[in-house]
């Protein structure tokens, strides 16, 4: 598939209601309206092709720039890369998107400690969404660098911008599930920090209370790892047999 049928595709699948719900949700910009479960199948059409996501993500459009980064090999991209697509990111949806491409990058961490002490509000933001994709990785962050993140985000939340506090407490509840150390240590941090105030706008949309949100996460986090490694000893015994 090249970009212009790519776009045909995206264009067909976009629909008035979710172009809607978009704006709502504070997206802006070029777009089609298309949604997750139709890029998914465009995703599943096309697999991975890099030269594609650099067209699409090239476009501006955020239909395109979320296909581009469902379709993106995250193995091919450096510093310079990053920083080039980090420039088109200017909402959340783009951001979130992106930074799934950051977190499964070679260099990803090295950015993205760079980038949540930045001053323009969507690299910060994208910073930030990466610390929550970078700490679902096994032996990415330290302990070391988790507690750092953990007191920065303590520090300076009540601070950032509306957006980046919604970004900063969202890794805050990522960091306390990376381990029963940081579960208690960011517990400790968020009933420090207090209630994060964030307007989200015309939505009935709510910010997480990281005090009560982390256990739970952690808890249903420690499930899900203990059922997956029994499936796994399962496999093993059936192929041994």
């Amino acid at each position: 598939m090249n970009k212009t049928e790519a776009l045909k595709r995206l264009k067909a699948y976009g629909t008035a209601q979710n172009l809607k719900i978009y704006a709502r949700h504070g997206f802006t910009g070029k777009m089609f309206g298309v949604s997750y479960a139709n890029l998914a199948i465009l995703q599943k059409e096309i697999k991975q092709d890099q030269k594609l996501a650099d067209q699409l993500w090239a476009t501006g459009n955020l239909d395109a720039m979320v296909l581009a980064t469902k379709i993106a090999d995250p193995s091919s991209f450096n510093g310079a890369k990053l920083d080039q697509w980090i420039k088109g990111v200017r909402d959340r949806g783009t951001a979130g998107a992106f930074s799934n491409v950051v977190g499964a990058s070679p260099v990803g961490k090295s950015r993205v400690m760079k980038w949540i002490k930045s001053k323009e509000e969507w690299t910060a933001i994208c910073g930030w969404y990466s610390v929550c994709d970078l700490s679902r990785l096994d032996d990415v962050l330290s302990q070391s660098e988790c507690e750092k993140l953990i007191a920065h985000i303590e520090k300076n939340i009540h601070k950032a911008s509306n957006w980046v506090r919604y970004a900063m407490n969202n890794a805050l509840i990522s960091l306390g599930i990376v381990s029963p150390g940081m579960e208690k240590k960011a517990v400790a941090a968020a009933k420090r920090i207090g209630k994060v105030e964030v307007d989200h706008g015309q939505t009935s949309c709510k910010t997480p209370d990281a005090v009560t949100y982390i256990p739970k996460a952690a808890d249903h986090a420690r499930k899900k790892a203990a059922k997956a490694a029994a499936k796994k000893k399962v496999r093993k015994k059936v192929a041994r047999a």
